[in-house]
């Protein structure tokens, strides 16, 4: 490895205990793969073990913790016990390969397809997204409210029985955590109208959970830094958010972003990225992972030069899935940053991922 990548080679340990072996961790991403029963299919558990050979840890795609959660089709399922199993799979092949295996844990919300949750559409509070044609979602009932967070402790105890090193709180891209602490989608009255209760309840629930784990067991918390509507969520909202969650004593915060260096649209009076800010804010009293269109070796080591603690690679990982072990031989100018589209065995992508990155120009590169 050229000494100029060696930062990316450091190790590091979460508060839990949880050792990392370096600093590259695989980004959450939907794979709609799984099967009709919520199962993971045999094509999903290939498509993670061939990509959790050099990263540190992997961090799955979302899986809801109850049934009117999906958000998805071909989403794999944590809400019952029966899914253990399952989960077990999933576990076992990411670790087996080297890495840490992370759970990500989520409730869609309004942002559920009606077809997949028998048409209950359910949110804060009774206001659609603002794309065209979104459901109006039904606001949840106090004890409904109270369900959900604990299912996201349930969910997060089979987790810990699956054998998974830690999980994902998905606080992120707008399903029904940021929900609650939106001021678009969170018009509540009650007390879960104050918006950052619902979040805060879900952390400890989570937290107690993992507290029984009789391993190093992470948890961290992704969200996204801003919304585009109005009202909606701003930088000086995030601000506050990653104060609460500093006092939480968890192991990281996840920022979701399609580009590292963005930059705030409203909120701070600041011209720093994102990122940035977001970092200065968090300080030392929680590790930040970064993301956001890193393909190169020189784009993870650029962007770990800002002070975020660890990077995030997630479509650079499904072009590339020997992207660690490349820069760490010394091979990074083989690495491919635009996607092969005659290259999906080879690649190891389920047909359904490999069919929606395809069908949708942009997303990736060389696409």
């Amino acid at each position: 490895m050229k000494s100029k990548y060696a930062s990316l080679f450091e190790t590091a340990t979460w508060r839990s205990g949880l050792e990392l072996k370096n600093k590259i961790v695989m980004a959450p991403m939907t794979n709609f793969s799984s099967n009709e029963d919520g199962t993971v299919t045999d094509a999903e558990i290939a498509y993670y073990a061939r990509r959790s050979k050099g990263v540190s840890a992997v961090i799955t795609a979302c899986t809801y913790v109850t049934p009117n959660g999906k958000g998805f089709e071909g989403e794999f399922a944590a809400d019952r016990d029966e899914m253990i199993p399952s989960l077990a799979r999933l576990a076992s092949a990411i670790k087996a390969e080297g890495a840490k295996a992370i759970l990500q844990i989520f409730h869609g919300g309004r942002q559920a397809p009606p077809h997949l949750v028998d048409g209950d559409v359910v949110s804060a509070s009774s206001v659609p997204a603002e794309a065209e044609g979104s459901p109006v979602p039904r606001e949840l009932s106090a004890t409904e409210v109270e369900e959900i967070v604990a299912a996201f402790g349930e969910t997060t105890r089979r987790a810990v029985e699956a054998g998974f090193d830690g999980v994902e709180i998905h606080g992120a891209n707008g399903y029904l955590i940021q929900q609650f602490f939106s001021p678009h989608s969170n018009r509540r009255e009650d007390r879960w109208g104050e918006r950052l209760a619902f979040p805060l309840a879900v952390v400890d629930a989570v937290k107690q959970a993992a507290a029984k784990a009789d391993h190093p067991f992470a948890v961290g918390y992704r969200f996204s830094p801003e919304e585009p509507e109005t009202p909606g969520i701003t930088m000086a909202d995030t601000l506050e958010l990653i104060d609460a969650l500093k006092e939480k004593e968890l192991d990281y915060l996840h920022v979701s972003l399609m580009e590292f260096w963005s930059e705030p649209r409203r909120g701070v009076d600041d011209t720093r990225t994102r990122l940035e800010i977001i970092k200065e804010r968090a300080g030392d009293a929680v590790p930040v992972i970064g993301v956001g269109s890193i393909y190169t070796a020189d784009d993870a080591v650029k962007a770990l030069g800002t002070g975020v603690d660890l990077i995030a690679i997630g479509r650079g990982l499904i072009i590339e899935p020997d992207w660690v072990q490349k820069v760490e031989s010394g091979q990074e100018e083989s690495i491919s940053v635009k996607l092969d589209k005659e290259a999906q065995e080879q690649l190891v992508v389920p047909d359904p991922l490999w069919k929606a990155i395809i069908h949708t120009p942009g997303w990736f590169p060389g696409v």
